[in-house]
């Protein structure tokens, strides 16, 4: 039965690039932490795409979805950015909220394994991973963000959710 619900984004066709970027760029800014691991590579990222973008507004607007076509340029943006210098970046520790307690401990050390872990992966399995799990888009939409087959795509989620799988258990065993 439709009860007349509708896609919440806004016709971005007459949208003007000031007001797309002050209603997206939070959300940009988390997936591109998410993808770099870092706030610093973030910010890069979103800026390199954003300046793209804003360069060929005309064009990005008038596209089925604007926000995967900035995604992918905020992954480019990382990627290129990774491959001129050459060196993988170390994230570092993020603050955590001073309360405590049983629940909340468990929580922000299962989180941060499994933040340390995401770091070590290639980068394409971690925006794959951060594409599926954090954004919750599908095989193609991922495919077609890191440019590439739909086949690739879920062998980079199948490889990092194995590769993550086996690194915690590693981790459990030795600490354990």
């Amino acid at each position: 039965m439709d009860v007349g619900v509708t896609d919440a984004r806004p016709d971005t066709s007459e949208l003007s690039f000031d007001a797309w970027v002050e209603a997206r760029v939070a959300a940009l800014l988390r997936f591109a932490y998410l993808v770099t691991g870092s706030q610093h590579a973030a910010e890069d990222a979103v800026q390199t795409a954003l300046t793209r973008a804003c360069e060929k507004w005309a064009r990005v607007r008038r596209t089925t979805d604007p926000d995967a076509y900035v995604r992918r340029m905020v992954v480019n943006a990382h990627v290129s950015s990774w491959r001129r210098s050459g060196k993988r970046e170390l994230t570092v520790a993020e603050v955590r909220p001073t309360k405590t307690g049983p629940d909340l401990a468990d929580a922000v050390a299962s989180g941060d394994a499994v933040w340390r872990v995401c770091t070590g992966l290639p980068r394409q399995q971690r925006a794959a991973v951060v594409l599926r799990y954090y954004e919750d888009l599908e095989y193609a939409e991922i495919a077609s963000i890191l440019d590439c087959t739909e086949a690739t795509a879920r062998s980079h989620v199948h490889r990092a959710l194995t590769s993550l799988r086996a690194e915690l258990e590693r981790q459990e065993k030795t600490d354990g």
